[in-house]
């Protein structure tokens, strides 16, 4: 009995000796469950929680205004109606054919200043009595060819649009969006749509609808729709790709969260962070109708009275992947 007790004393020692050797407790804790290629549940403790700032609201039912998520290419507009400038123009023949108009208005301006020299002297050698009157008119319609000339150069000129090398310099761009011929009649042409950069989480900037000249792709059966957005502060490039929600012009009814709750993976799958207990979260795949008036309608994923989580879910994605924040 004796070496029983002994042996038992022996064996507590080495445990008793690990546990005063045993780290801190960590901040967050992984689980792996069985289902979407093994997703973890995160555990935080309650200071992670408030020092990543985490914050939660509850999945309700909502409406919001249809938007229709496509992708756009920022162009140049053509004040005179010519067909907008993108990154598939040939810039290097466009910069030659603006050249060279550029030279045919010098050269039908100087003209029509000759021209009108030739008059001016034809209408004083007929004031002095001194040329005839034939000449005077022969030199007045000089003029006007003249002039017709010039005003159908700089007409030329400005189709072609501004010079190349400033086109990223306009205070004002278009984006040039691609829409199915069978959606056209869908979109609300009269409203906004809403431009953000390729990857961006922000609400993104609004940008009013304008005429261009039409154009469309047979072969895709599109038709291109044009937006003008401001560009003062030389945020955008041309031939930049964006992406643009369109205005459907009607409302949708369903499951609502805001827009900071989503996040998309490298494969563009849309996810949010549901809490499923007190500093328990899950990622969860869910699927989007539409999003719109800072709202975003959620076709498949979740179920009422859910809390997923909007302020923190990047901090969130990067801690169940192992990247810092």
């Amino acid at each position: 009995m004796h070496r029983i007790s002994c042996l038992c004393v022996l064996l507590l020692l080495p445990a008793c000796d690990e546990k005063a050797k045993s780290p801190a407790t960590a901040p967050a804790k992984a689980e792996a469950i069985t289902h979407e290629a093994e997703l973890l549940k995160l555990t935080l403790t309650p200071q992670a929680v408030q020092r990543l700032g985490i914050a939660t609201v509850k999945v309700d039912e909502g409406q919001a205004a249809m938007m229709r998520e496509t992708s756009g290419e920022i162009v140049v507009p053509n004040g005179a109606g010519g067909v907008p400038i993108g990154s598939l123009s040939n810039l290097a023949q466009i910069g030659t054919a603006q050249a060279a108009a550029d030279g045919e208005v010098a050269r039908t301006r100087a003209q029509a200043r000759l021209a009108r020299i030739a008059l001016d002297r034809a209408s004083q050698l007929v004031a002095e009595e001194a040329g005839s009157i034939r000449a005077r008119d022969e030199a007045a319609a000089a003029l006007a060819t003249a002039q017709a000339q010039a005003n159908v150069a700089v007409e030329q000129r400005r189709l072609l649009g501004p010079s190349v090398s400033a086109l990223d310099r306009q205070k004002t761009l278009w984006v040039r969006v691609s829409v199915s011929g069978t959606d056209v009649a869908d979109v609300a042409r009269s409203s906004s749509a809403l431009i953000r950069t390729l990857g961006a989480t922000d609400a993104g900037r609004n940008a009013r609808p304008v005429q261009a000249p039409p154009s469309a792709n047979a072969v895709a059966g599109t038709v291109d729709l044009y937006y003008a957005i401001d560009n003062r502060n030389h945020e955008w490039r041309v031939g930049q790709r964006v992406a643009v929600q369109l205005p459907m012009g009607r409302m949708q009814q369903g499951l609502t969260v805001p827009p900071s709750a989503i996040l998309r993976d490298i494969y563009g799958g849309e996810w949010v962070y549901v809490q499923t207990e007190p500093n328990h979260y899950l990622r969860q795949r869910v699927e989007i109708a539409s999003i719109g008036a800072g709202r975003a309608i959620i076709s498949r994923g979740l179920e009422p009275g859910m809390r997923v989580v909007t302020t923190g879910a990047m901090e969130l994605f990067g801690t169940e992947f192992g990247v810092a924040h």
